[in-house]
């Protein structure tokens, strides 16, 4: 896949979760074909540490271990991306975290807090902290990776396919929100992406030729099939583009 230019140079991103995965190769792109300034968190110092290896971007990256769902967290990741670079041009709440559960009238309350908690409730805090931020300077941006789970119930991710709707729906009520702010919000929907987070299904042949039979390109999402249309709501091309979800699933929506 070509690589494409957004025009997002000098720009201040904040990354969640960006330590492996999608976010990691977010956080890559950023740097290496855009130029712009990140500040990437994920829970664990060690994942953040093999990220700063990966990139290896200087001046221009800055890591910060964050339990997203902790409002404590939180305060101090947007603080240290203004003392770090000054502001915060856009947000990228790229968070996920799904535990195969049972029925969802079976699960355990402590699961269904902790998948709510990590999707749903550390992406509304990450919003709230930028867009405190984002008013003051005159606009920002905002995107959010959810799952088409949102809207596909599948056998073993309820809790996961809830807290994404409710993503979804804090997507859609914070654009109207926000706009007069002139901060857009979005989101991106993948189907399933070849990451470790998704190993479990896709690393088993069965399942993964199962999953790739409903997708009518043929194959899984690789991280990099998301980082594009990610970019591209981050870009000045997307400024009149806000409450909005893109299905990047390969058409499997469609079918």
């Amino acid at each position: 896949m070509a690589n494409l230019s957004y025009g997002l140079s000098g720009r201040v991103f904040v990354v969640s979760g960006g330590s492996r995965g999608i976010g990691l190769e977010i956080a890559r792109r950023l740097l290496r074909d855009e130029q712009a300034k990140v500040v990437l968190c994920a829970r664990k110092q060690e994942g953040l540490e093999q990220a700063v290896s990966a990139l290896d971007a200087g001046d221009n990256l800055v890591v910060q271990p964050t339990h997203i769902a902790r409002e404590e967290d939180v305060a101090v990741l947007f603080r240290r991306a203004v003392d770090s670079f000054g502001r915060v041009d856009v947000l990228i709440n790229n968070v996920g975290m799904n535990l195969l559960t049972p029925s969802t009238a079976e699960v355990n309350p402590t699961t269904w807090q902790k998948i709510i908690d990590t999707n749903l409730n550390g992406t509304y805090l990450c919003s709230r902290a930028a867009a405190q931020l984002m008013k003051g300077q005159g606009g920002g941006k905002i995107v959010n990776i959810s799952s088409i789970a949102a809207r596909r119930a599948a056998p073993g991710m309820g809790v996961y396919s809830v807290a994404k709707a409710g993503i979804e729906s804090l997507t859609r009520v914070l654009a109207i929100e926000l706009a007069s702010d002139n901060i857009q919000v979005n989101a991106v929907a993948p189907s399933m992406v070849k990451t470790g987070f998704s190993a479990p299904f896709w690393s088993n042949p069965e399942t993964h030729d199962e999953i790739v039979r409903g997708i009518p390109l043929g194959r899984l999402a690789e991280p990099a099939d998301i980082v594009e249309p990610v970019l591209f709501l981050c870009s000045e091309g997307a400024s009149f583009i806000t409450g909005q979800v893109i299905n990047v699933d390969g058409g499997a929506t469609v079918v």
